[in-house]
């Protein structure tokens, strides 16, 4: 018997947030691109094994996305999952940006396309995205990798990241795009972001 659509979107909101925490935390440390990659795949491969007999373990809007246009979730479910993700987004930035003060840097997903060629930057995350999310679909929604589905998705996010942060930021997650960049007050490029990650998720779910 599955958990209901608010205690699963209660665990994609605490997912979430774990994601959004850890991942801009490590990002705004000016540690370099390889702390953030395995911050980000450790705690999605962590995330996936913790929570993801509950809710799937989604924490990332595109995937769920990919999956209600797959019929792989229902419209309401999906809706309360996205509120919990972009909710537990925002909380974490928040949380990180209070436990910081005096600094300005909130890990925003930005890279060397962002200020000057935003719609670049948008379609590097399209193609990531499309990358992550189809793995996903192979790892764990068909079951191809079993037990390692966890490690699978947490090492591809890995790689991913250490493929295109330097030039956008490597976000391929709206959630981890819009919490920082919220707070931060820097929202120029979260529209273009959200048109090439959901563009990516769906085209995966799609193909």
């Amino acid at each position: 018997m599955q958990p209901s659509h608010w205690k699963a979107a209660l665990i994609e909101l605490l997912g979430t947030f774990t994601l959004v925490f850890v991942g801009a935390s490590a990002g705004s440390t000016g540690e370099g691109i390889i702390v953030g990659s395995l911050a980000h795949g450790g705690i999605v491969a962590g995330l996936i094994y913790a929570y993801g007999s509950i809710s799937g373990a989604h924490i990332n809007p595109a995937v769920t996305a990919a999956l209600l246009l797959t019929r792989h979730l229902a419209l309401r479910r999906a809706l309360a999952y996205w509120v919990g993700q972009f909710s537990g987004g925002i909380a974490a930035a928040a949380l990180l940006n209070a436990m910081t003060p005096g600094t300005t840097a909130l890990g925003q997903t930005v890279g060397s396309l962002t200020a000057d060629h935003v719609w670049t930057a948008a379609a590097l995350e399209a193609v990531l995205t499309f990358f992550l999310v189809s793995v996903i679909y192979q790892a764990a929604v068909f079951g191809r990798s079993g037990a390692l589905a966890g490690f699978v998705i947490g090492i591809t996010l890995a790689a991913l990241i250490l493929a295109g942060a330097s030039y956008s930021g490597a976000s391929l997650n709206p959630a981890r795009t819009l919490g920082p960049a919220l707070i931060a007050g820097e929202m120029s490029y979260v529209l273009p972001y959200f048109v090439g990650i959901f563009g990516g998720g769906l085209l995966a779910g799609m193909v």
